[in-house]
């Protein structure tokens, strides 16, 4: 038997960071709590001061396959490499020919910059670029391959 998880994010906004990731994943904002109406009525009845409403976000795979993703405030920055990281198949992963994914992976690429992400840089493997290494808005690496 497996165990749920999630995954949390650190941040410094977490409506943001969230609204990158719903983009970058194809997610949606995370429906409250199973009997509650919205999050702030959730977020009330569990004692959370209104203040601090803001300082969490969630967002979720419609499709339930993915596991939920949580975004905390956090006073401190980002200060080290990553030791766990995304990868984003948006070229279908590398099961997919070169020729079919390299094009879906430069336009993710290109619309994950534009939603504030920025390249690190691109790997190459014998000679072929193989994925993109990124940063989001927060800078969180990702791969997009």
């Amino acid at each position: 038997m497996s165990t749920r998880w999630t995954l949390t994010f650190d941040c410094a906004d977490p409506a943001a960071l969230a609204a990158f990731w719903r983009l970058a994943l194809g997610y949606v904002d995370a429906s409250p709590p199973e009997g509650f109406a919205s999050w702030p009525e959730w977020l009330a009845h569990v004692g959370v001061p209104p203040q601090e409403w803001d300082d969490g976000a969630y967002i979720e795979d419609p499709e339930g396959a993915g596991p939920g993703i949580s975004f905390l405030k956090v006073p401190e920055p980002k200060v080290a490499k990553n030791r766990v990281h995304l990868d984003v198949q948006a070229g279908g992963g590398r099961g997919e020919p070169w020729a079919v994914r390299w094009p879906r992976v430069t336009a993710a690429v290109e619309r994950l910059t534009a939603a504030g992400a920025t390249v690190i840089r691109e790997d190459v493997q014998d000679g072929t670029p193989d994925h993109v290494v990124m940063a989001d808005p927060e800078g969180n690496e990702f791969c997009v391959l």
